[in-house]
């Protein structure tokens, strides 16, 4: 039985799904082990910072249902995969129950927990090469997750990694999204258009589905509604994605509220589509989303 530094815990979520709490000293976070989901960060003294949907749905049984909202991990494809109509969206990793590997108690009161997930014989009849996984998530002030892919297979693994990452704001109509000014994006909403986005920041009126590619940029969401910004660092990502289904896609989303969408606005940490990796036998990769939140 692992022993855990005070502060972390093993509970049942909703569900009847296991997750882990970290209670540290400047803030919060809920870890299910299903798809090592970051489901809730908290600063102390303010309002979370990740939406989850109003109809998620948190069933237990492995492998599962995703988990819609929070901080999704998507692996080794990312939205659907190429030339399979029946794989599943953003591929296998959010599936399955990870292992907790470790936590620890870091500087500064600081919460780090490592999650871990290998390939197996579910993973393999979807694809069917081999990787190792693993997430770390720390918690303090600022959330930061980690998610390290290594190729244990004997071929060279081409694949698309993601922290689908929803972000709780208070009217998305009225934020703003500033850092991928003069970036090429691909506008899924119009058939993967390559386009480059103007001088101004990303402000949402409409449907919104845009693939920022070659781009390393740290992008700030302002939320004068609530009077803050989240900040949204990274490394060992090219990739920047904004997501929000707007009215009539959010109706047709099964685990999404009629009404989810106003409060929301995806921000993924990834490298998809012209970034995608091509990681040789034994190669490893991480990518690192810092988020940290401030004062508008």
């Amino acid at each position: 039985m692992k022993v855990f530094p005070a502060g972390a815990r093993l509970e049942r979520g909703a569900g009847g799904l296991e997750r882990l709490v970290l209670a540290a000293q400047a803030g919060e976070a809920h870890v299910y082990t299903h798809g090592a989901h970051v489901a809730h960060f908290q600063p102390v003294g303010g309002r979370p910072v990740l939406m989850m949907s109003s109809r998620a749905q948190l069933e237990a049984g492995v492998p599962g249902k995703p988990i819609r909202g929070g901080v999704p991990i998507c692996f080794p494809w990312f939205g659907a995969r190429a030339g399979d109509a029946q794989a599943p969206m953003h591929g296998v990793a959010r599936l399955l129950t990870w292992d907790v590997e470790s936590v620890t108690q870091e500087d500064q009161g600081r919460l780090r927990a490592v999650f871990a997930l290998t390939s197996n014989d579910y993973t393999r009849g979807i694809f069917p090469q081999d990787f190792a996984l693993r997430h770390t998530v720390t918690v303090g002030d600022s959330l930061e997750m980690a998610l390290t892919a290594r190729n244990t297979s004997a071929t060279e693994l081409d694949c698309e990694m993601a922290l689908h990452s929803y972000f709780a704001v208070s009217d998305v109509r009225q934020v703003a999204i500033r850092g991928l000014e003069r970036a090429t994006y691909l506008d899924k909403t119009d058939a993967w258009a390559r386009k480059t986005a103007g001088n101004d920041p990303v402000v949402l009126a409409d449907e919104t589905d845009r693939v920022f590619v070659g781009t390393q940029s740290t992008v700030t969401l302002a939320d004068p509604g609530w009077q803050r910004r989240i900040v949204v660092g990274k490394s060992g990502s090219n990739t920047t994605v904004v997501w929000n289904p707007w009215i009539e896609k959010a109706r047709a989303i099964a685990d999404l509220g009629d009404d989810d969408w106003k409060g929301m606005v995806c921000i993924e940490t990834a490298n998809a589509a012209d970034n995608a990796l091509a990681l040789a036998p034994g190669a490893v990769h991480t990518m690192v989303a810092t988020i940290s939140v401030g004062r508008e």
